[in-house]
């Protein structure tokens, strides 16, 4: 009987963790179906880290390129495709929050998250759906934009071990924005606005390690660039994918991933159960 007692509250818990994950993938499908179905905010994530690989590649490559340390002026444009591609991968992932806080801002002013409240559904996992889902989107947009990055002459000099380093750190980073998204998709009060808030994301690279180095940097911004999270991430990414030195910045780039996941999480479900309350 003692046994049978003690067995009891363990099964049950197995029975609610199971019900958590049952409930957290049907949401992932169904905002992957969203993604086939409104294809219009994928696309733009991939376009607009395209269209700005393309401008600084071809328009300021050559300068910038020539201007990098240790660079022979005459392969400018090349060395800068190598420098910068890091960077352009930070900022397609920054620039899925976009699509993540505005089909959560929809579906919180339509009504839909509301009706999700009244079922017999996990709560936990109708943010983690959402999480999941669009961290599968971002992938998908990195994959893609790399992809231009190869046809337009970028060689990487990864092998399988840092290949696999890159694709784990990169979903990490997708997973952990993706969160900071979730909450700010909540928080907005319209569609409108959750839209624009994400766009302080993408000025991240530009403020980071992405485009030029951070000691061409004024002083009084150089202590920003190196310190905020964008700048580990491109660069442990840059490590990784050509063989630049990576120092601390592996370790910094894990840390800044835990912080903003849980600043993201706990940020998203404390905006969630003050709604759900009213």
């Amino acid at each position: 009987m003692t046994t049978l007692t003690a067995q009891r509250p363990a099964a049950v818990g197995e029975r609610r963790q199971s019900h958590v994950i049952a409930d957290a993938v049907t949401m992932m499908r169904r905002n992957l179906l969203h993604m086939i179905r409104y294809p219009g905010l994928s696309m733009f994530t991939i376009l607009g880290p395209v269209v700005i690989l393309l401008l600084f590649v071809y328009v300021f490559g050559g300068t910038l390129g020539a201007g990098l340390p240790g660079v022979d002026p005459a392969g400018g444009r090349q060395a800068y495709i190598a420098y910068v591609m890091p960077g352009i991968l930070l900022i397609t992932i920054a620039g899925s929050a976009g699509g993540t806080a505005t089909t959560v801002s929809m579906d919180m002013t339509e009504g839909i998250t509301a009706r999700f409240r009244s079922m017999a559904i996990s709560r936990a996992s109708v943010l983690a759906g959402h999480v999941l889902g669009n961290t599968i989107q971002a992938l998908i947009a990195v994959a893609l934009v790399l992809a231009v990055g190869l046809a337009i002459g970028f060689r990487p000099t990864a092998g399988p071990l840092e290949w696999l380093g890159i694709a784990g750190l990169l979903t990490f980073i997708s997973f952990a924005i993706t969160w900071i998204g979730v909450a700010m998709g909540m928080q907005a009060k319209s569609v409108e606005t959750a839209s624009n808030w994400p766009l302080l994301l993408t000025f991240l690279p530009f403020l980071g390690s992405g485009f030029v180095p951070t000691e061409s940097m004024p002083v009084w911004l150089q202590w920003f660039a190196q310190y905020q999270p964008f700048t580990p991430f491109i660069e442990t990414i840059r490590a990784l994918l050509l063989g630049t030195e990576l120092g601390w910045n592996g370790t910094l780039a894990l840390v800044w991933c835990v912080v903003i996941t849980v600043a993201g999480y706990a940020w998203s479900m404390t905006i969630y159960e003050r709604k759900s309350v009213r």
